[in-house]
């Protein structure tokens, strides 16, 4: 059987598709998700919904930026990793992860983050990452620690959540410390 270098023991990372459209719906309810990932987005639509699934499904990824479902081997939806800020000449990139609840501390977001950076410095050449990590997200800062990430910097009061100013850390993993961890 031929390897795909997008599974791995728990997870594939796959495009996502039109009928992934009431899982990622479903989950822009979860607040608490929100505001560990990004922002509380406004209530939309069942039909808003379907067409961002569906427009996102067509999409062609673009300068090496791709959003992509973390898929269990049994076909479940347990989240999602999105590339962006690629810059080639660098060889830099970031990322952003974000996990369903569920799903959380079984392994996923680890083993799909070391399949994403091993694509991206295994077969594009890119050579470090850089992560932007919520202060509040204990749970993600100490994940991002043991896959070897170093905190490079803090951010002070950038983000506002739940009434409240939090810092960004700045994470980074360049690819020869990927490689001696043999993620």
């Amino acid at each position: 059987m031929t390897e795909n270098l997008w599974q791995g023991e728990r997870v594939r990372l796959r495009a996502l598709e039109p009928e992934d459209w009431e899982v990622f719906n479903q989950w822009d309810q979860d607040t608490e998700t929100a505001r560990e990932c990004y922002w509380v987005p406004f209530p939309k639509s069942r039909e808003a919904a379907r067409k961002w699934a569906r427009d996102s499904s067509l999409a062609a990824p673009e300068k090496d930026v791709f959003n992509l479902v973390i898929e269990t081997l049994e076909g479940e939806v347990a989240g999602t990793i999105n590339t962006h800020t690629c810059e080639p000449r660098n060889g830099t990139f970031s990322y952003g992860l974000a996990i369903r609840r569920e799903y959380r501390r079984k392994g996923y977001a680890a083993e799909a983050i070391r399949l994403a950076l091993r694509y991206f410095f295994q077969e594009l050449r890119y050579q470090k990452v850089t992560v932007e990590v919520y202060a509040f997200n204990e749970a993600s800062i100490k994940l991002h620690e043991k896959l070897g990430f170093v905190q490079e910097g803090r951010l002070r009061r950038m983000v506002f959540s739940a009434g409240q100013y939090y810092d960004v850390c700045i994470f980074g993993l360049t690819d020869e410390e990927f490689r001696a961890r043999n993620l």
